[in-house]
């Protein structure tokens, strides 16, 4: 079988290994494969010898979407099944890959048929997902998830920064505290039920000091009230 760790490296061979290596924290076994995961369809087609990245990219976005599902739900041990999948959603996103991959210069590698009316920012983040897959093919899935949590996550996405765009204060305050490590609590005062309506009422502690406080017809929606009221004293909003 041939060996591609053997083979004499071209010049264009050590820049693709560089940029793996620097990029993603991982060096490539069969470079074949992150070869064919840079190859976009438009040059393909137009040689029998070459292959698209296409299947390459549908199994690097199945192996983000896990990879990135299991990092949330270890950071956010408090959070539901609802806002997980809210937060998951926007960072795996076409907008999101895309940036991650722009930052990375994968166009820099990206091999395509030039000429055409081929829209690179597209190329760019299928390209990422296809580099993942060959990752994952190359040496599993904890190289992967390697990957993406100690190279790609840190170094090319800021996370704090994407998830206070959302309208949702208490993860803002989740994340303010998770940056300064601070401790939040959520502590119960009120709870009654009146002319058929249930009324909970929540005061947030940090480091056991109490902050704002809040009210609603569940407990979640008091949380968030609460959570407002805290980031408000604060002058964060």
């Amino acid at each position: 079988m041939f060996s591609f760790r053997r083979s004499p490296k071209s010049k264009n061979d050590l820049k693709l290994i560089r940029f793996i290596i620097k990029q993603f924290g991982y060096r490539p076994k069969k470079l074949l494969l992150f070869k064919i995961a840079l190859t976009h369809k438009s040059i393909s087609n137009s040689s029998d010898k070459l292959i698209s990245n296409e299947r390459l990219e549908f199994l690097g976005d199945t192996i983000i979407d896990a990879i990135v599902a299991d990092f949330l739900y270890h950071k956010f041990p408090e959070e539901d099944e609802g806002h997980l999948t809210k937060v998951k959603s926007k960072m795996v996103s076409r907008k999101t890959l895309t940036s991650i991959a722009q930052s990375m210069q994968i166009s820099d590698h990206i091999v395509y048929q030039t000429g055409r009316s081929i829209r690179l920012a597209t190329l760019e983040g299928n390209a990422f997902e296809a580099l993942i897959g060959a990752i994952y093919l190359d040496s599993g899935y904890d190289a992967a998830k390697k990957s993406i949590n100690h190279s790609v996550l840190r170094t090319h996405l800021d996370l704090p920064t994407l998830l206070e765009k959302e309208i949702d204060f208490k993860s803002r305050l989740y994340i303010w505290a998770q940056k300064n490590r601070l401790e939040i609590e959520f502590k119960l005062f009120n709870e009654k039920f009146a002319d058929g309506k249930w009324n909970y009422g929540i005061e947030v502690f940090i480091n056991s000091n109490p902050y704002g406080r809040g009210s609603g017809d569940s407990k979640k929606s008091a949380e968030q009230a609460a959570s407002r009221e805290t980031l408000q004293l604060m002058g964060m909003i």
